[in-house]
């Protein structure tokens, strides 16, 4: 019984990796995997549960008088405070004022879309389905923890940086940027200019590659650490070898721990959607040229008061 509930039996891998069961076939290719199934889920419940809380946000008739400023609901409200403290107090920061209004809703629906489909991981649809005898059902695992979903999510976040990069600094301003602007330095430093470009260009490529690997290793081997513990207890040879006492010892301090692990996993699931975004936002940030041109005016300040001291 415990076997079958685990679903994984001794391997739990298969609570991570993707299962190979699909919902329909086109010929010989088969659609719906376990995880794409999970993404397109976690995507429509994102998509709807924001636009239902954004109406309970909405300000609302004047005939209702100062309650037409208060948001309606439980979830609405920490919808808002969280909405409101990545926007002001992380986002802004890093991006400004004006690239946070032009970049915050996207990156805002980064965080709840990986945030969703993280949440959603954590939920044993696979063990319901085995322990109900549904083996034909393609639904549950953790979406992030394959390295596909994380590469696509990685290739949106380096399209909005190019997207940014071109539109702030232009064609010539993202080489130059690339050079951190020796050319317009020294004769001596064009010698290094080569190699300086070939390790800023290789950046390009490498910062989107570590969000993919970031997100995916600590989704992975945050489920398989939690996995192996909870299926502990039901592992054959340790029945055997321990006597009733010992293997029901094993077992509390195995439930207890795996509790202990299930809001540490909630917690990673809340970290590591912050922490995508926000890398992404700090990427954005750094092919901005508005963070130089507010210390060249705060130079230019600080010229003119010492001009008016004299």
């Amino acid at each position: 019984m415990s076997s079958t509930l685990l679903a994984a039996g001794t391997d739990p891998l298969s609570h991570v990796v993707n299962t190979n069961k699909t919902i329909w076939w086109v010929g010989e290719i088969g659609f719906g995997t376990a995880h794409e199934v999970m993404l397109v889920l976690a995507g429509v419940i994102t998509v709807v549960g924001l636009l239902l809380v954004s109406r309970r946000i909405r300000t609302g008739e004047e005939s209702q008088g100062n309650e037409r400023y208060v948001t309606k609901g439980r979830l609405a409200q920490i919808i808002e405070v969280m909405v409101i403290y990545l926007r002001d107090q992380m986002l802004e920061p890093v991006l400004g004022e004006k690239q946070t209004r032009r970049w915050a809703p996207f990156l805002l629906s980064v965080f709840f879309l990986i945030l969703t489909v993280n949440l959603l991981g954590m939920i044993p649809f696979l063990d319901l389905q085995h322990f109900l005898g549904m083996h034909h059902i393609a639904l549950g695992g953790t979406a992030t923890a394959n390295i596909n979903v994380t590469v696509v999510f990685a290739l949106f976040a380096f399209v909005a940086i190019q997207i940014h990069s071109f539109r702030e600094l232009g064609f010539l301003g993202w080489l130059d940027h690339l050079t951190c602007g020796l050319t317009k330095g020294p004769k001596g430093l064009l010698l290094v200019v080569p190699i300086v470009f070939a390790v800023e260009f290789a950046g390009v490529f490498i910062k989107p590659v570590a969000l993919a690997i970031r997100l995916f290793a600590n989704m992975m081997g945050g489920h398989i650490l939690l996995a192996t513990v909870i299926m502990l207890p039901s592992m054959p040879q340790l029945a055997l070898e321990v006597g009733g006492g010992s293997w029901l010892a094993i077992s509390a301090a195995t439930g207890a721990f795996a509790v202990a692990l299930t809001f540490l996993e909630l917690f990673v699931a809340f970290l590591q959607a912050f922490v995508f975004m926000f890398l992404t936002a700090v990427f954005i940030s750094l092919m901005s040229h508005e963070e130089h041109e507010h210390e060249d005016h705060s130079a230019e300040e600080v010229r003119e008061e010492l001009a008016a001291a004299h």
